[in-house]
């Protein structure tokens, strides 16, 4: 009778273990009865019946599918090595259960197959500097037709393009020339704007030159100009106040006729051979006779008185 009773608990945990399942949060259970599909179990406990219904557990997190390598040729008849990752979630449980058998495979195959036509149509160059527009392509066909077995591609990454050896060297030899190339490029360049800016200095220098010597002999000539003006006003105001006193004094034609000799005095010393007298001068003259006949008149009465 113990035995029985163990048999019987033995058989109840097995129906227990075989009716009850957790599925976890990021899953979901795609419940079958007698192998159709009944629904499809949110996160938490579920209980089904035994031999009778089964659970399968379907991931909906975002996975990681590594595509093996492989020898893509390209346009210009390249044999390049190439190797891609893909992205992927489940949005459908569903349709990933009974639509692929394994979809790891079908998901991998497709890549390879999908690689070898986009990359088979572009040349060697646009491939290697066109990953992200593979990635793109990529992405977008795979999308398309893993859209039905429940499975959404979210992204899809080139990880490397490797060209055969001799391409690889010849490219390195063909970058090292273009990058002299540029280096004696922009050492020509720089020389050029080097004398450019030099002659450009050496003409701004000129010019800033002969733009201080005109203004300094501007400067001079205002000078000179101002020096001038200013001893033609002061002898302008010379002239004026002698005028003035003058005329203010009253000199009579002795004092002038004094003058006037005075003043053919100094000239008669000068080196000149020729003198030119202005007409007034008979007018002087003839002052300078009456003075002299003045002063012989008042002579003659001293003569006189001697006499006496």
């Amino acid at each position: 009778m113990t035995f029985v009773w163990i048999v019987l608990g033995l058989l109840a945990v097995i129906l227990l273990s075989q009716a009850i399942f957790v599925v976890r949060q990021y899953e979901r259970g795609v419940v079958a009865t007698l192998g159709r599909y009944s629904y499809t179990a949110d996160p938490g406990l579920t209980f089904i019946f035994p031999f009778l219904q089964s659970l399968e557990r379907v991931d909906m997190r975002e996975t990681v599918l590594d595509v093996a390598p492989q020898e893509v040729i390209t346009e210009d008849n390249v044999v390049v090595t190439v190797d891609a990752v893909i992205y992927f979630e489940v949005t459908d449980p569903f349709r990933r259960v009974y639509n692929v058998t394994d979809f790891r495979l079908a998901a991998m195959k497709l890549a390879q197959t999908n690689l070898r036509n986009v990359i088979g149509d572009l040349e060697l160059d646009e491939t290697l500097t066109s990953r992200e527009t593979i990635n793109a392509q990529l992405r977008t066909i795979l999308d398309d037709a893993t859209d039905k077995w429940g499975v959404r591609v979210t992204r899809v990454e080139l990880q490397r393009i490797d060209p055969p050896r001799d391409i690889t060297e010849a490219m390195s030899r063909q970058m090292k020339a273009e990058r002299n190339k540029r280096a004696a490029i922009l050492e020509a360049e720089g020389v050029r704007e080097s004398a450019i800016l030099e002659a450009e200095g050496q003409r701004q220098s000129a010019i800033l030159e002969a733009e201080g010597q005109a203004q300094a002999i501007r400067n001079v000539a205002d000078a000179e100009k101002f020096r001038e003006i200013a001893i033609a006003e002061g002898q302008a105001k010379a002239i004026v106040n002698v005028y003035s006193a003058i005329h203010e004094g009253d000199p009579t034609h002795d004092l002038l006729a004094i003058k006037y000799l005075e003043t053919l005095q100094r000239m008669a010393n000068g080196k000149a051979t020729k003198i030119f007298l202005p007409i007034e001068a008979s007018g002087v003259l003839a002052g300078v006779a009456a003075m002299a006949d003045a002063f012989e008149e008042g002579k003659r009465p001293l003569q006189e008185g001697g006499e006496a």
